[in-house]
């Protein structure tokens, strides 16, 4: 179970020279030390990524930013991951990598889903770290991002048939030039390509590259899920576990593939517990849903894990000495 971060490469400086703004300006904006990029590859818990996201967005100063972001990818400014995303013979083998390889990147899971009867493919992204929202900019860029590779390793102006996310990005004229469709407001983040599109071979395919990227890309993986904690291991498990139930420490000891006993003394040698874990990701859940979605107290108790509503209140009133709707009151007059 991979760390909720996400990886911050040094090739991002050659993304700021192209976009005209200073390292030290959006490190100083983000708050984050001066020295971030000159520290090699490193990872960032997700609200320190948003910050320094959003202090780039700043700098930059342009509502299309990540429009801006998507026209000035090229692949030497791509993280090994990415770079070896290129080497694939097509759209569908690139995605079917990144999705193996994403945790490398941020802890967002990708997933490919036949429609139409095989003749489309939506791409469908899904946030792991559902506490810390992502800016709506960054959103929309790895909506385009994909778009953007395809165009990139085929060298066509590649056009998904569908986007669709919660918020779509404004102004919207912009982003259907860009596309060539406009982005519909939906449940899910996805995007969707012809079958011929997912197909369409790639120009800058290289089966020897990607022999040489992949026992690097596979090394660095394992080396993520080993210097994760073991809590943040049990909290990851648990945020894709919550909404179907798998709550217990058998379901999550089962998912880590180590035993109670195990998991338990590791836990303790850490100094917590898997009862504390539990209740920390439920109360930050539970604060999430109720500040940030208009869900009803009875769907966020099934969200939660919890077999009963009342069970969640009185878990929420040991948390906070209040009441769910208290607390979504209070958050609705700010």
């Amino acid at each position: 179970m991979k760390a909720l971060e996400f990886a911050v490469d040094p090739a991002w400086r050659i993304l700021f020279k192209d976009m005209g703004i200073e390292v030290e300006d959006v490190l100083r904006r983000a708050e984050l030390p001066l020295d971030l990029f000159a520290r090699g590859a490193v990872r960032l818990p997700a609200g320190e990524y948003y910050r320094l996201w959003s202090a780039i967005e700043a700098e930059v100063g342009d509502p299309l930013f990540p429009i801006l972001l998507a026209c000035s990818i090229r692949s030497e400014a791509f993280s090994p991951s990415m770079f070896a995303a290129l080497c694939s013979p097509n759209l569908r083998v690139a995605i079917e990598r990144l999705a193996a390889y994403k945790p490398l990147i941020a802890p967002l899971r990708l997933s490919l889903h036949e429609v139409e009867g095989g003749a489309m493919t939506d791409l469908k992204f899904e946030w792991l770290d559902v506490v810390n929202q992502p800016p709506q900019s960054y959103v929309a860029m790895e909506l385009l991002f994909f778009v953007a590779l395809a165009r990139l390793a085929t060298r066509e102006r590649v056009m998904p048939t569908r986007v669709c996310t919660p918020t779509p990005p404004e102004p919207a004229a912009a982003y259907l030039e860009y596309l060539g469709v406009s982005i519909e407001r939906g449940a899910e983040h996805a995007v969707r390509f012809t079958e011929e599109d997912m197909r369409r071979p790639f120009l800058t395919a290289d089966d020897r590259m990607w022999q040489a990227f992949e026992p690097g890309l596979r090394k660095r993986l394992a080396e993520l899920d080993e210097s994760a904690t073991v809590a943040e291991r049990v909290k990851a498990a648990l945020l894709e576990g919550l909404p179907s139930g798998r709550a217990s420490m058998d379901a999550v000891s089962r998912q880590l593939s180590v035993s109670k006993r195990t998991l338990q003394r590791r836990l303790s040698s850490e100094g917590t517990t898997f009862q504390s874990v539990l209740q920390a990701t439920r109360h930050a859940l539970a604060t999430h849903y109720l500040e940030s979605t208009s869900l009803a107290a009875a769907e966020i108790s099934f969200l939660l894990g919890f077999e009963e509503p009342n069970s969640f209140y009185r878990a929420f009133s040991d948390w906070t000495g209040s009441t769910p709707d208290s607390v979504r009151r209070a958050a609705l007059a700010r």
